[in-house]
Order: C-alpha cells, then sequence, then structure tokens
C-alpha cells in the first residue's frame, strides 16, 4: 500500500566537515571527447511542471508489488501516489526512456536477473511489458541510454559484466551487440572485492563508456561504436591513467585508492571533473578531465561524506550534481543523511557544508528534480520518500512535511508529462 503522510597518491586536500543539528583548466573544444554533457542548467530551468514519477523497488522478502508511479508537480512539490504501475520481480534500477513512451528495469534476480522493457500510458501511469531480455550477468543494477536512445546499457554487479542491447522500433529489447567483463587487479577488502563489480554505466556523446566497478577499484572507459552497438577497446591500461597503445581485449581506466569501492560517478558541466562516490570508504574523491596537452586524469582531492568523529558502520548510494552545477550532495546509508558539498568552479573541489537527516533508513537513492527545487530520497528500510526543497542560495536542504510511503524504494525516474 502507498500512503500520502580515483586516487593516485596520498597528497590529497582533507576540509574540515560542519555538522548542522539537521543531521581540464584547458580548451572547452577538447573537453567534449571526453566526458558526456550533465543534465539540467541553472540558466534553462524544466520548462515543464508536472511529471510522472516512477519508483523501482526490491520485491523478495517484502511487500512491493514492482514499480510504483506518482504524480509531481514541481511548481509545488506534491508528490501524489497513483498505484502500481507494473507488477514485476525486484525492479532495482528504472530509467525512462529519452523518448517519454517507454521504460525499462533492471529485475535483480542473481543467474536469472533479467531486463524489462514496458510502454508508458502517460494518462493512467500505467506500464505495459513489451518484453524481457536476460541481463547477460549476475544482479542489473544499473541502466543507462546512449545518446541516439537506440541502445540500452546494463551493469551486471555481481558478474562484473556490462551489456548493450538494441532498442527496437517498437520499444522492445533486441539480441545484444556487446558483452563484456571487466578486467583488472581487484581491490583488497577479500569479502566485497573478490571479483569485478560493475556498478555503474554512463556513455558520452563521443563513443566512450565510463563504468564504475567497485571490485577493482577503478572507472574503466570503453570505446562504443554506436553504428553497430558494438563496445571495442582497442588500449591498454597504464599505472597513471590511460594509454593510448592497441591492445583489443582491455580499455582505459582511472584508478581509485585500494579498499574505495567506486560505486557511482558524477560528471560537472562542461565535463571538466569527475567525482567518483567511494561506497566502502565513505568518500569522494575529485578528478581533473584530460587536458589538450595531457592524457591523463588527474585525482585533486578526496574528501568524507561523514561529519568528523563519527565512527559506525556506512556505506555510501548516490551522488548527484544540482543542476545549477554549484552543489553536490551524497547519501550515506548507516549514517542515514545527506552529505551536502560546495564545488568550487574554478578547481572543482569540494567543501563540506551540511549533513541532513534523510528521515528514514537506508537511503539507498536519491533524485533531484529537474525543475532543481525539490530532492526526493529514497528510504529503503523505512519504505518511504521523503521531499525536500532545496535553497537555491546555498544548496541547503529543508523537509518540505511530505513523507509518502512505498515499500522498499530503491531508485526514481521522471517522465515530464505533456
Amino acid at each position: 500500500m502507498i500512503r500520502a503522510a580515483f586516487l593516485f597518491g596520498p597528497a590529497l586536500h582533507y576540509f574540515p566537515m560542519k555538522i548542522t543539528r539537521r543531521i581540464f583548466a584547458f580548451s572547452l573544444l577538447f573537453v567534449p571527447l571526453f566526458f558526456p554533457i550533465s543534465s539540467g542548467s541553472a540558466d534553462k530551468p524544466a520548462a515543464n511542471s508536472k511529471y510522472l514519477l516512477f519508483v523501482g523497488t526490491y520485491t523478495t522478502k517484502t511487500n512491493s508489488k514492482g514499480i510504483y508511479s506518482f504524480h509531481f508537480d514541481t511548481a509545488t512539490g506534491q508528490l501524489s501516489a497513483i498505484g502500481v504501475a507494473a507488477e514485476t520481480p525486484d525492479p532495482s534500477w528504472v530509467a525512462v526512456h529519452p523518448g517519454g513512451k517507454l521504460l525499462y528495469a533492471a529485475n535483480e534476480a542473481g543467474k536469472a536477473s533479467t531486463v524489462s522493457a514496458f510502454a508508458v500510458d502517460a494518462k493512467s501511469g500505467k506500464l505495459t511489458l513489451l518484453n524481457q531480455m536476460p541481463s547477460l550477468g549476475e544482479d542489473p543494477c544499473y541502466l543507462s541510454f546512449d545518446k541516439t536512445g537506440k541502445y540500452l546499457f546494463v551493469a551486471n554487479y555481481s558478474s562484473g559484466t556490462i551489456a548493450v542491447f538494441p532498442i527496437l522500433a517498437d520499444g522492445r529489447l533486441g539480441e545484444h551487440t556487446a558483452l563484456v567483463k571487466d578486467q583488472g587487479a581487484t581491490g583488497p577488502n577479500k569479502e566485497r572485492q573478490e571479483a569485478p563489480h560493475a556498478h555503474w554505466i554512463e556513455p558520452s556523446g563521443n563513443g566512450i563508456v565510463f563504468v564504475a566497478d567497485l571490485g577493482l577499484d577503478r572507472v574503466l572507459i570503453y570505446p562504443f561504436d554506436p553504428k553497430t552497438g558494438s563496445l571495442t577497446p582497442k588500449n591498454v591500461p597504464t599505472s597513471t591513467g590511460w594509454s593510448k597503445t592497441p591492445n583489443a581485449k582491455r580499455g582505459w581506466f582511472v584508478t581509485l585508492g585500494p579498499g574505495t569501492g567506486p560505486r557511482h560517478v558524477a560528471i560537472s558541466r562542461y565535463n571538466r571533473f569527475i567525482y567518483v562516490l567511494g561506497e566502502m570508504q565513505s568518500t569522494v574523491t575529485v578528478f581533473r578531465s584530460p587536458g589538450s596537452d595531457d592524457d591523463n586524469f588527474h585525482s585533486t582531492q578526496r574528501i568524507s561524506t561523514l561529519p568528523k568523529g563519527f565512527s559506525g558502520r556506512n556505506d555510501t548510494a548516490e551522488i548527484t550534481i544540482h543542476p545549477n552545477g554549484k552543489f553536490l550532495y551524497a547519501s550515506n546509508r548507516g549514517h542515514d543523511s545527506l552529505a551536502l558539498f560546495r564545488i568550487d568552479q574554478a578547481t572543482g573541489k569540494l567543501t563540506s557544508e551540511d549533513f541532513v537527516s534523510t528521515g528514514g533508513k537506508e537511503p539507498r537513492h536519491f533524485a533531484i528534480d529537474p525543475s532543481g527545487k525539490y530532492l526526493l530520497a529514497e528510504n529503503q528500510f523505512s519504505n518511504n520518500i521523503v521531499v525536500f526543497w532545496i535553497d537555491p542560495a546555498t544548496g541547503g536542504l529543508t523537509p518540505t512535511g511530505q513523507v509518502v510511503e512505498v515499500p522498499s524504494p530503491v531508485n526514481i525516474a521522471f517522465l515530464p508529462k505533456d
């Protein structure tokens, strides 16, 4: 029932953490060769004010039925439940297609994992299953699209594999065009880094796909052919970043500190900096992107997502840059908070500003609405979504008072309504 109610060395910079009660320098012509343009803009706010919102959940050992839908109004911040959009097992990640008429879900089920394609009924908020395909790995946890919307990318966590599926004219998924297993030396944590674990995948608009691998302490970088949908790595990794030496078996990569466990990545506006969330050490590592005269990524900072003195169990989960490019947020599971950082626009470095309680337990994911006015935090273990208003001047978060119940929420995707 739903009811409203990357580290290259030790020379890193640490910033003092303030706790409140509420718990490259290079040409822009060169930059787009490497990173996708981050979504959102302070100068061009979202034109729509009304959205459908789809929530992915875990159904195993919970009361959830699958994917749930809501109405969300960015003019008022009102979140209203519609109901079950589709009954489907363990849709741990949902992604709305850029065309607005399709939704895809990662069904996390071990060796039986699948990816599901749905047609969206924008009036009712309901989803109709088109087809399912094996995810070609175990426990898919992240989905994304290429810039044309013709391909779906899948990160399979337990198997450490990534796959590419073509999206057919009717929205169904076709037979895969690529399947790659991440390669490299594993991290020092024998329990969690015993093998590759692909946790995040995003393509750029220039034939590059990025993969955060928790098991390898790396963000891997694979060339992608948008004409064939194939991943054809042609470069060999080096100890300091990436190289252009031909090699058909591996891709480029960016290296994190041992035991960091990279989970998700946020990319700044104009693609100047990347921010890698370390799940296992509760950190954000900042990298300056390659410049026109330098092929290497450079680590400039490593900062904690936790307040000074906290010593309990914690795993970070999600990282997002505000559409205005001035603030970065990360969620803590254990401390059960949202960490707020201010971004230095010249250097990309972070200054810790605040820690705000998510109003529940285990915030596995959060999302900022397209207007940039609100942040919605999904608390997996307390079965609710808490809505926060974002102060446009400071990035500060204030609960609006809205707490919507939904079983085991773990992902949110927005769809603008006509």
